[in-house]
């Protein structure tokens, strides 16, 4: 049996040996099964629930709310920040009372405590070598940084990437002073969607986004000074636009075009990839012919009520976001969608049935699994999770792999 985690106000760990653990799907407390759980892997972080207490349950199957610990103390709920590579299953069990503002925007899974050791509510869906966090933020990454510096004194972008590097501790940025993988080049400043869990710009009466975005637009020499050499000399090397720390990269497609054209001029190397909600056909289009090699499109549900009900988009439709996509597939472009993971909200049925008709329509070539980072009480006050039945993450990954063709997992990977 999996028992209840808790903490104490110091962030000491305990067991309960007398209540069971819960984790949470949608609005609905469960009892985790071996499919939804895992040992606690290497790089997972146990944090605890600000202003939530953990709920379990007792031996004879009573829901619980546990406000104390055995020593009288409160009693905190806790959770568990996953490493890139692992999706999550399912939420933490608690209950915030008279809390002030929504939790911050990380992505807390359901911890609990079994035969001696803690397990999480995850699944490991990809190969998280280039992605484990003993290799960055070594502590040659300064040297690094500045060394780049100098090198390029008046790169804004260099900057940018230095400051995400070193104070948001962002691993697509450490890549470019690595000189490594996926490095991260963000363009644009400016958005055409409000998402409700934007990591880089949130209501001043929201929960704190956790980085600042870029407020320049770059030049496209700048961006072609910076992804040149890491396309030509990085072992695996892709440049990504479309960064936690900016808005939306096609809308400065001008920028982006001529950024590509100059870059292939130079070299054929590495994949030139686009992180985008493909709201902006024109601006995909145009980067498209320019040269890029993959688009990755942020969506949240193939069902247009649940993605207006996130996205909440400025001046674009659904519509405009599949006609983007059509666009990228005709153009020859790997195109996956970076799927903001949910559970009781994207492993529904109805929502899984939407997806997988998505995918087999416009062609798609991966799913990138992404645990969306958000209080689940903030979002399910603001979309509605459906009358579907449950499949639970470990179902909506089985109906993914049963997609002819169709590549699952975390991370882009080069195409080129």
């Amino acid at each position: 049996m999996y028992r209840m985690i808790y903490a104490d106000a110091r962030g000491r760990f305990y067991e309960h040996p007398g209540v069971l653990a819960l984790g949470r799907t949608g609005d609905l407390f469960v009892e985790p099964d071996e499919d939804d759980m895992i040992e606690l892997p290497n790089g997972a972080s146990l944090v605890l629930i600000p202003g939530g207490h953990p709920a379990g349950m007792d031996k004879k199957g009573k829901l619980m709310l546990l406000e104390k610990g055995r020593t009288g103390e409160p009693a905190w709920a806790v959770g568990a920040l996953l490493p890139q590579g692992y999706t999550r299953t399912l939420l933490p069990a608690y209950r915030r009372r008279g809390a002030d503002g929504p939790l911050p925007l990380f992505g807390y899974a359901a911890v609990a405590w079994r035969q001696g050791k803690p397990y999480v509510a995850a699944r490991r869906t990809d190969d998280l070598r280039r992605w484990n966090p003993e290799s960055y933020n070594t502590p040659e990454l300064p040297g690094l940084v500045h060394s780049m510096e100098k090198k390029h004194p008046g790169n804004r972008i260099i900057g940018q990437l230095s400051r995400c590097a070193l104070e948001y501790s962002c691993f697509t940025a450490q890549n470019i002073f690595y000189r490594r993988w996926e490095g991260g080049i963000p363009v644009s400043p400016v958005c055409n969607a409000r998402c409700l869990g934007c990591i880089s710009l949130q209501p001043a009466e929201c929960c704190p986004s956790p980085q600042s975005r870029i407020n320049f637009s770059p030049t496209p020499e700048e961006v072609a000074e910076i992804a040149i050499p890491h396309l030509d000399r990085a072992a695996g090397a892709i440049i990504s636009f479309g960064q936690g720390c900016e808005g939306e990269p096609a809308l400065t497609f001008d920028t982006v075009a001529g950024a590509i054209r100059r870059i292939r001029k130079e070299t054929a190397n590495g994949t030139i990839n686009m992180n985008s909600n493909a709201g902006h056909t024109i601006g995909v289009t145009s980067i498209c012919a320019a040269g890029l090699d993959s688009l990755r499109v942020s969506i949240i549900s193939a069902r247009e009520e649940v993605y207006n009900a996130y996205y909440r988009p400025r001046d674009y439709k659904f519509g405009d976001v599949l006609s983007s996509i059509v666009a990228a597939r005709s153009a020859g472009i790997f195109v996956s969608l970076n799927l903001l993971l949910f559970p009781g909200l994207t492993d529904r049925t109805e929502e899984a049935e939407a997806l997988v008709e998505l995918i087999n329509k416009y062609d798609i070539n991966m799913v990138q699994l992404r645990n969306l980072n958000i209080d689940p009480d903030f979002l399910m006050q603001r979309l509605s999770p459906g009358e579907g039945e449950l499949l639970g993450v470990p179902g909506l990954i089985k109906a993914f792999q049963k997609v002819p063709g169709l590549k699952v997992g975390n991370f882009s990977h080069p195409v080129r």
